[in-house]
């Protein structure tokens, strides 16, 4: 690090003038896309994760809250359900901690997780309100919780009695939870009537057998199940794996007939804009309008805003799909909410997406990624096994 410094140091002084020369360029403007909306279904408002590796559970709820709304034939907005992140979330890492010392160590520990994870949760605990469990931060900050869990897992994974563990440092362990994210409550009221964690799961009707999760890659045959090889996927959970174009046609067959799926995908490709918009962007294409009429001399009059095509996008393949993720660059960056279907001047089909970064970017916390970059990007989906067409899950086994 001080060699690097003094590096860095020296540079400055020899060539202050190359150095000012690679200050960032100014950010060129984004494509004016127009979208239209063709299938869109409900959703509950918008969440914020903030600084915490959680999307993979508030994308999950997010799911499910859509799937109640539907599994209830709910109509009025003000009658949504708002279902506790923080819930899941504790019971999680707690989960986590005691495979964790099980395995001693040998398995990763952190915050992130997938959408299985919540599943399994509400199948095991139940799941409650967001009034029942609100938690101890108005928006999560967890860089304390996930450093002092994880000192704490590697240090009983060491057995520091120099024998059998002890009977307590699972009560230690779950007390830190506790004492970060909310003592989950064993009962509550909603509407006047009492529930239990698992009484509400029930009259909620969410079934976590009922979901099923979506992948598909060549290093395992198709139409068999197998576990993702993420670190994220710490419970080791399976996912059925089917080509891609079966793929594409389970989300689209199914957003069309008024489900929504939860997503897990790369989201480090420069064509995911921080601005509401994915797109796979092509960079053998050719370069953009804007560099065009600067190279030819023929730029915009002054204070014009020069128009920006929508950049052309790489068409993947299997082939393509299996090679980012063999290379690593496909990998489980972050989980989001697919819910609609829009497409936009050129004709181009998009998914409507909603995120969990607060109400960011140009459409308020929605995103639009190109049915191009949900086939490329996407590690796997979950959706209702209702969802599937008969042929599907006659090729999973699925009943």
């Amino acid at each position: 690090m001080k060699k690097n410094l003094l590096i860095a140091a020296f540079a400055v002084a020899l060539f202050p003038a190359a150095l000012s020369a690679q200050q960032p360029r100014p950010q060129m403007p984004e494509p004016d896309y127009q979208f239209t909306v063709i299938k869109e279904n409900p959703i509950t408002s918008v969440k914020n994760q903030n600084s915490s590796g959680t999307c993979w559970c508030f994308s999950t709820i997010s799911f499910l809250e859509s799937e109640v709304i539907r599994l209830k034939g709910i109509k009025d907005a003000a009658q949504y359900p708002d279902l506790s992140e923080m819930f899941v979330v504790g019971q999680s890492y707690k989960d986590r901690a005691d495979k964790y010392v099980r395995l001693n160590g040998n398995l990763t520990f952190g915050a992130g997780s997938e959408a299985d994870d919540v599943l399994d949760v509400i199948r095991d605990y139940g799941i409650v309100p967001q009034q029942a469990m609100p938690g101890k931060q108005e928006l999560p900050v967890h860089g304390e919780i996930d450093a002092v869990t994880l000192a704490y897992v590697q240090a009983i994974a060491k057995k520091p009695n120099r024998g059998a563990l002890s009977e307590n440092w699972k009560a230690g362990f779950d007390a830190i939870v506790d004492a970060f994210l909310g003592v989950p409550p064993t009962s509550f009221e909603v509407n006047g009537k009492t529930y239990t964690p698992a009484t509400y799961r029930d009259e909620l009707g969410i079934v976590p057998d009922d979901y099923v999760t979506i992948t598909s890659f060549t290093h395992h045959p198709f139409y068999t199940k197998f576990a993702i090889e993420v670190c994220d996927n710490w419970r080791w959970d399976t996912a059925y794996n089917v080509p891609i174009n079966e793929f594409m046609d389970i989300l689209k067959t199914a957003v069309e007939n008024g489900y929504t799926a939860a997503w897990g995908a790369d989201v480090s490709e420069r064509g995911f804009s921080r601005n509401g918009v994915a797109v796979l962007i092509d960079a053998t294409a050719a370069i953009p309008q804007t560099d065009q009429q600067r190279l030819l001399g023929n730029a915009p009059a002054q204070g014009a805003r020069p128009a920006v095509e929508i950049p052309k996008e790489i068409v993947p393949t299997q082939e393509y799909r299996q090679k980012a993720f063999d290379e690593q660059t496909t990998t489980d960056d972050h989980g989001m909410h697919i819910y609609g279907i829009a497409k936009d001047q050129n004709g181009t089909l998009y998914y409507m997406v909603k995120n969990s970064w607060g109400e960011s970017g140009k459409y308020k916390g929605l995103w639009y990624a190109s049915e191009n970059y949900v086939a490329g990007k996407s590690l796997d989906i979950v959706v209702h096994k209702d969802a599937l067409s008969k042929d599907i899950k006659k090729k999973l086994g699925i009943k």
